[in-house]
């Protein structure tokens, strides 16, 4: 139960990053290193919202 308390936290952590990282996203010419940093933080999103429903079954 913990962990699960623990992955929907960071769950949370991540939209909140992953929201924060679509608005420096410039309108034009998107920079790399933003980019880069939005699909980590998409790519650990959908594995932590993938132990959450391991968890819940």
């Amino acid at each position: 139960m913990e962990r699960l308390k623990a992955l929907e936290q960071r769950r949370k952590e991540l939209e909140d990053e992953i929201r924060e990282t679509k608005e420096r996203l410039p309108a034009h010419s998107t920079k790399p290193p933003i980019m880069m940093a939005l699909l980590d933080l998409e790519d650990e999103y959908e594995r932590v919202v993938k132990k959450i429903h391991q968890l819940k079954s």
